[in-house]
């Protein structure tokens, strides 16, 4: 199924942010915006839900450091326990304050490499995939506002022309 969207130009970032905030103050969906960086507040102003990457990242990060305590108490203390140092072997915790070093660098391994490959597949950037940029100025200087048509499609390009819109375009999308 195909639906129109009228894609919408700007040449400057605060320009955007009052055309989506006007956008939204008169009801009319918004589909996607595309910047060349990143806009401080924009996806406030779209309405967009908090994301909850950061959750996601504090489990890989405990995962990482449950991991990591797991193997050291195994491999350091259960199955080949070493003088090393002069320090005992007889027990983890006698020995966790040289374990610190591992502990941390095993929860910002897990976490910074699974936090990517989950930021990749919820984005749905898999190897190979093509852009899906509308315009390739959006990745230099302008941005780009896509709102869904509702068989208002002149009263809404009119409205986004007086937002700031530099250029309209109607386009099918699938």
């Amino acid at each position: 199924m195909s639906t129109k969207v009228i894609q919408a130009l700007y040449n400057d970032d605060d320009i955007l942010m009052d055309a989506v905030k006007e956008t939204r103050k008169a009801h009319h969906h918004i589909e996607e915006v595309f910047t060349p960086f990143p806009v401080h507040g924009l996806d406030k102003a779209m309405g967009l839900a908090p994301t909850r990457l950061a959750i996601a990242s504090f489990m890989y990060g405990v995962v990482g450091l449950s991991l990591a305590t797991w193997m050291m108490n195994y491999i350091m203390i259960q199955d080949w326990p070493q003088d090393i140092g002069g320090k005992p072997s007889f027990s983890y915790i006698e020995n966790m304050p040289a374990f610190v070093p591992i502990m941390f660098e095993l929860t910002v391994f897990f976490a910074a490499h699974l936090m990517v490959i989950t930021f990749y597949m919820r984005s749905k950037l898999w190897p190979f995939k093509q852009a899906e940029n509308p315009d390739v100025r959006t990745t230099d200087d302008h941005f780009l506002m896509e709102v869904t048509v509702n068989n208002n499609e002149e009263e809404l390009a009119s409205f986004l022309k007086n937002t700031g819109a530099i250029e309209i375009k109607v386009v099918e999308k699938h």
